[in-house]
């Protein structure tokens, strides 16, 4: 696993088959810190439990 340390405002991109996934710390607030993503339509951008559940055939957990 890498880990990496960033700030609010601050970003990482992975780049995944030559598409590029952007991930933005948006806010940081106590234990919780908020995400935004951004990736082209074909790349399916899930929270765990969510890819979880459709990996195993559950597609109404939200």
């Amino acid at each position: 696993m890498l880990v990496l340390s960033r700030k609010k405002d601050e970003e990482i991109v992975l780049n995944i088959g030559g598409q590029l996934v952007r991930v933005k710390v948006v806010e940081i607030d106590g234990d919780r810190v908020k995400i935004g993503t951004v990736a082209s339509k074909e790349i399916p951008v899930d929270r765990a439990e969510v890819h979880e559940a459709k990996r195993q055939g559950r597609e109404g957990v939200n």
